[in-house]
């Protein structure tokens, strides 16, 4: 039966990669945009989801038009990399704001629902970079690394009623941002990789898909790398 499934920045890059993933299968996908364009086949709706009523917004526009949000994929976030001395209060709060506390409400903001259907998947897109660090990453890391425990701590309480809350956590992923590395940058990165190359955002997609389905509803709290093997499975 098609689903309802929000995905959280679903109009570029990985969360597109998921967001046409679902669509392929028949879904009914929202992406959440902050004004740019939405690929044909999605519902997009304009969403800054550090603005918690803009989250509520968009969530009554979902419904009213798609139904109650069954699989929430949380993957929209941003960076602002600076070493540790040089990083601003501005730069590490925001980062926060956006990637932890936007995922959560989202997160908050379906449960309800989810809970009245007794059914539901969570999907948090965490990084390697939240499990291992990163140098000039102490915001962005902190805020990836937060999801794991947003997860498991939605396990804990909504996992009677058949909700699951799930993290994924890519490594280094083929974009238009990773093109753009200096060769030597990015040998230096394929050398620390076991599986000796980046990943395709379709393979973080496929992930993403598995722990949506009914095949996974035994797995919650999880973390689910998608990096070649560079975290070790943490």
């Amino acid at each position: 039966m098609p689903r309802t499934v929000l995905v959280t920045g679903g109009n570029r890059g990985i969360g597109l990669a998921i967001a046409q993933r679902f669509a392929k299968q028949g879904d009914r996908v929202a992406v959440t945009h902050r004004g740019s364009d939405v690929p044909a086949g999605l519902y997009g709706v304009r969403c800054d989801i550090t603005d918690p009523a803009q989250v509520d917004a968009a969530f009554d526009q979902i419904e009213a038009e798609l139904g109650p949000v069954e699989v929430l994929v949380a993957n929209a976030g941003i960076t602002a990399d600076t070493l540790l001395l040089r990083m601003s209060e501005e730069q590490f709060s925001s980062v926060l704001e956006t990637n932890l506390a936007g995922s959560w409400r989202c997160a908050k903001r379906a449960a309800k629902k989810m809970l009245r259907a007794r059914w539901g998947r969570m999907i948090f897109i965490s990084s390697v970079a939240g499990l291992s660090g990163n140098p000039g990453q102490t915001n962005y890391a902190a805020s990836k690394a937060g999801l794991v425990g947003l997860a498991r701590s939605i396990t804990r309480e909504l996992g009677s009623r058949n909700i699951t809350a799930n993290v994924v956590a890519p490594g280094m992923i083929e974009t238009d941002m990773t093109a753009e590395l200096p060769q030597a940058r990015r040998d230096q990165l394929l050398g620390e990789i076991p599986g000796g190359r980046f990943a395709q955002v379709d393979e973080v997609a496929a992930a993403v898909g598995f722990l949506a389905s009914d095949e996974a509803g035994y797995i919650t709290g999880a973390v689910l790398p998608v990096d070649g093997g560079l975290g070790m499975g943490h």
